[in-house]
């Protein structure tokens, strides 16, 4: 017995398969093209707010690190507030706006802000805190501060006299240390102790006034 097959009825099969063959290469060439040209969109530059909160969370970073010193911080939040002052004033003269020189005159301070950070958290300086009594006192402050920047409870401007003030403490009592081998005296841990309550009093009162870290687009 023999099968004859007419021409017509095998090519819509042939159609068929050759169809599906070139969609299947298109979609494959398809594909190879889109994934050839994809590209990513660059990450928006950050605003000025937040450069400052970036700032901030790095300098209570290195505040409870230890590798700033009371010194360092107190220096470095000076600064941040004299930009804070800055831009506040220019808001001020422009409906609350900053103008393109502005922000680029901030961006250029905040730069050298950033680098400062850096060398000042990688020199030589570190808060060392001991393990005596008065040295627990002085991390807990540290502590108590860095929370408050990262917070937002206090601005730039606390910070800078809070280190102050545990700048001045420090030095004391390096000072005593090195007048009686390396030791307090009780006199001297009782003088401590009273100065880092005033301290400690004046951390709460900072922490919750009504100034705050209000950051401004």
């Amino acid at each position: 017995m023999s099968f004859q097959f007419s021409k017509w009825k095998i090519l819509p099969a042939g159609v068929l398969l050759w169809g599906t063959v070139a969609v299947g290469q298109d979609a494959s060439s398809t594909g190879s093209s889109t994934q050839g040209t994809t590209t990513t969109a660059p990450a928006p530059k950050p605003t000025i707010a937040e450069r400052k909160e970036n700032q901030q969370d790095r300098i209570a970073n290195g505040v409870q690190s230890g590798q700033l010193t009371a010194g360092e911080t107190s220096k470095l939040e000076t600064k941040e507030a004299a930009i804070n002052g800055e831009t506040r004033a220019d808001r001020a003269a422009n409906g609350g706006k900053l103008t393109a020189a502005e922000k680029q005159q901030v961006n250029k301070q905040q730069n050298q802000l950033s680098k400062q950070i850096y060398n000042d958290k990688h020199n030589a300086n570190t808060a060392q805190y001991g393990n005596s009594k008065v040295g627990q006192r002085r991390e807990n402050q540290q502590d108590r501060i860095a929370q408050g920047i990262k917070s937002g409870q206090l601005t730039a401007g606390e910070t800078a006299k809070l280190e102050n003030q545990q700048k001045g403490i420090n030095q004391q009592v390096k000072a005593d240390r090195a007048a009686n081998g390396g030791k307090l005296t009780t006199g001297e841990k009782k003088q401590v102790n009273k100065e880092q309550n005033a301290a400690s009093k004046n951390i709460y009162n900072k922490k919750h006034n009504a100034n705050t870290q209000q950051p401004k687009k």
